[in-house]
């Protein structure tokens, strides 16, 4: 009998915070004091969790077996046994009846989006974490599916610019989460992820500097881009690139130097300093855009 403690923790908690992606719209929309739109939005985001717990349980189905070679992976419920497999589906297929059902009394859209979203992690799942680079880029798709299902919750524009930054950090964290499996797990790399075998340090170091790059330089030219400075009446946001580069460098200083990095989850919620940079960016980027 799979205990409700169990049960919570196969739902990843902690991995929600990624959902945080769908309030990227509402925030930058100057929208976030509006009741009616942080109801929905809260909603959203609780059925958007719920769309990627569904997924990861039926991932841990898929790899309980490689998961058991994983130091840190073979507590999870599943793979040590806790869960059944077939309490595991149900779960499943629970939250995703209810996650349907609620995303489409949201919006049509949003619904699409969820749809969409599930179904390429459910192919992630059996058959493209296999697939070299393209599982990485789906990881990223995934963030950017979240800002996009947020735009849709509230009927709100979201800028090309948003987007680009978003897919450019996510292939970041994709990358250097990828490096940190390959460190951390040696020679049992190839058993638990077979994908490992096609990467390597210097192979990920090249693709970490490029997407580090790119980060940078995209997310300050939409702080300059015409478009941006017309929507906010103003040119300050330049100014928060300061925290963004804390964060990237912070966060790099954790890959190498630290060795972690492997749940970027679990980098946000410890590390002190990151935790820290992320409130002041949301602190004086909402100053400036809802001056």
């Amino acid at each position: 009998m799979s205990s409700v403690r169990n049960l919570f923790f196969l739902l990843r908690p902690k991995q929600w915070t990624k959902n945080l992606f769908l309030f990227a719209a509402l925030f930058f929309s100057k929208n976030a004091f509006c009741p009616y739109l942080t109801i929905r939005y809260f909603a959203g985001f609780i059925l958007f969790c719920f769309i990627s717990s569904s997924h990861y349980i039926i991932n841990d189905i898929i790899d309980r077996e490689r998961d058991k070679l994983h130091p840190r992976k073979k507590m999870r419920p599943i793979a040590s046994g806790a869960v059944s497999v077939r309490s595991a589906l149900v779960l499943s297929g629970l939250l995703a009846l209810i996650s349907f059902a609620g995303s489409y009394m949201i919006s049509p859209k949003f619904f699409m989006v969820g749809m969409v979203y599930y179904i390429m992690n459910f192919f992630y799942s059996i058959k493209l974490k296999g697939v070299v680079i393209v599982d990485i880029l789906c990881i990223a798709i995934g963030f950017v599916l979240r800002v996009i299902a947020g735009s849709y919750i509230g009927d709100i524009y979201v800028s090309n610019w948003l987007l680009i930054c978003t897919l450019m950090l996510s292939l970041f964290l994709g990358f250097t989460k990828r490096r940190h499996e390959l460190v951390l797990l040696e020679q049992n790399a190839n058993p638990h992820r077979p994908i490992l075998g096609e990467y390597s340090t210097l192979f990920l170091d090249q693709m970490i500097s490029v997407v580090t790059t790119s980060t940078v330089v995209f997310y300050i030219l939409y702080t300059v881009a015409l478009e941006t400075i017309q929507k906010f009446k103003t040119d300050n946001l330049i100014y928060t690139t300061i925290f963004v580069l804390y964060g990237i460098f912070r966060y790099l200083y954790i890959v190498y130097k630290k060795e972690s990095g492997g749940d970027p989850t679990e980098a946000l919620l410890t590390d002190i300093p990151l935790m820290i940079n992320i409130f002041l960016w949301i602190i004086m980027a909402g100053i400036i855009v809802y001056r």
